[in-house]
């Protein structure tokens, strides 16, 4: 079989609704899989997991669990209402979940 013939197999995608990273992941993130954001403190993890469970809720009708091991529910309502997304509206429409997980170190 030569290089031009060979059909390379494709992860089915599910997209995002973030701007630009569906365009860059090909599509979005695999499907049924789970996707780890990983980074330094301030690099976006919780604002990308954010928008994510935000678009899916908003624009694909899929409810959302947010878990926090940082923010707590208050926090988190507070840092996305300066971006324009109501997120306590969804969570009374039980379109979003969100849970701060308390870890004692």
């Amino acid at each position: 079989m030569s290089e031009k013939d060979r059909i390379e197999p494709q992860l089915p995608k599910c997209p995002t609704g973030i701007k630009g990273l569906d365009e860059i992941t090909n599509g979005g993130l695999p499907k049924g899989r789970p996707t780890l954001l990983s980074g330094n403190a301030g690099s976006g993890k919780t604002l990308i997991a954010m928008e994510f469970i935000l678009k899916g809720a908003l624009e694909y009708d899929e409810p959302g669990v947010f878990m926090s091991f940082e923010e707590s529910e208050r926090e988190l309502v507070q840092n996305v209402t300066s971006l324009g997304w109501d997120l306590e509206k969804l969570v009374k429409q039980k379109k979003i979940q969100l849970s701060h997980v308390k870890v004692d170190r």
